[in-house]
């Protein structure tokens, strides 16, 4: 099979053909990849933002659908033809070992996912029922970027109807961050970043309000609309500046959230006076989601009309993978898709 490999950090991915394991171990699925998302997590492991790299060479992804062909022992949460969500957060079943694959005689790491690769061996609770009517390139983004995005508005900012809430940074879940705000009737809800195509992009999913922060000051534009400050402030960016924005532009009662990966030892500086009182921060980590419960509730609420993802993906192939993330850094997509041969 063809697959996308992380050789060395800070380089493009090298696709090549890997062999997938003789067979599967204790709790092992092996999914056919129909589609794979592109998250920033994938752009911070290549840029080395965590750190060295002691994995190396290894495949990436963690976000996709497909199709199960085979099961190994003890599964029981799908079989052969389930259509299929791949995650990076636990769900229900076991945690399998991580699968060993191999290229010209080296093997090649892996974790619990991956999604870079036309076939995957993946653990049962990272892998997630669909219906069979389901549409499986939208699929691929909840395996992160609609279920984190829920999450956070839920669980982390537990935002309500008529709250406010500003979003930085309007990529893949940033857009969605918005999306989940409008459902819950946030008002107002307002995106910041410096590309005015993903503003309007976070315009078409539910923002009320716009603020491209190279055209203009973001405290400023904020505080002009919300001169108390927001119920919730969310960063996506993992910005050091922007993080401490986000604290300083929530209001006394809010709820400061960092979703965005900082780099590996970067600090910020933050006055923690107003945590004695009612002000919160805190780091989200995939929103809390449970994929095993949350996917299929939120696969009906887009089935019943409630939202769309049309115009969120950009769809690339396997072979064009290191232009998708290319585009990608450059803001010129809000969501990369890679499709399978």
């Amino acid at each position: 099979m063809k697959a996308a490999i992380l050789e060395q950090q800070r380089s493009p991915l090298v696709v090549d053909d890997v062999q997938l394991p003789q067979s599967l171990d204790y709790g092992q699925v092996l999914v056919k990849i129909h589609y794979s998302s592109i998250c920033g997590a994938q752009i911070n492991e290549i840029d080395g933002v965590k750190g060295p790299d002691k994995y190396l060479p290894h495949l990436l992804g963690h976000e996709g659908s497909g199709v199960v062909e085979k099961i190994g022992p003890g599964v029981r949460n799908v079989g052969p033809g389930d259509k299929v969500v791949l995650h990076w957060r636990k769900g229900s079943g076991i945690e399998s070992a991580t699968p060993k694959y191999m290229r010209n005689g080296r093997q090649v790491n892996a974790g619990w996912v991956t999604t870079f690769n036309e076939y995957a061996v993946v653990s049962e609770n990272r892998v997630t029922k669909i219906p069979d009517d389901a549409d499986l390139k939208s699929a691929s983004v909840y395996g992160c970027a609609v279920t984190t995005a829920f999450g956070v508005v839920r669980n982390d900012a537990m935002l309500g109807s008529g709250q406010s809430v500003v979003v930085f940074g309007s990529g893949g879940v940033g857009v969605m961050v918005v999306l989940a705000a409008s459902l819950v009737s946030a008002y107002p809800i307002i995106a910041v970043d410096v590309n005015d195509s993903k503003l309007d992009a976070a315009r078409q999913f539910g923002a009320t309000h716009v603020v491209n922060s190279r055209k203009a000051d973001a405290r400023a534009a904020v505080s002009s609309i919300l001169p108390d400050g927001a119920d919730a402030a969310i960063d996506t960016t993992g910005i050091r500046e922007v993080r401490e924005l986000a604290y300083e532009l929530a209001n006394k009662d809010g709820t400061a959230v960092l979703v965005g990966v900082p780099k590996a030892g970067e600090k910020i500086s933050i006055d923690s006076f107003p945590l004695h009182f009612n002000k919160k921060i805190t780091g989200s980590h995939g929103g809390d989601s449970n994929p095993s419960y949350d996917i299929p509730r939120l696969m009906r609420l887009q089935k019943a009309g409630k939202f769309g993802l049309d115009g969120l993906m950009s769809i690339y192939s396997l072979d064009k993978i290191n232009d998708a993330i290319a585009d990608l850094r450059a803001g010129k997509v809000i969501k990369c898709v890679i499709k399978m041969q």
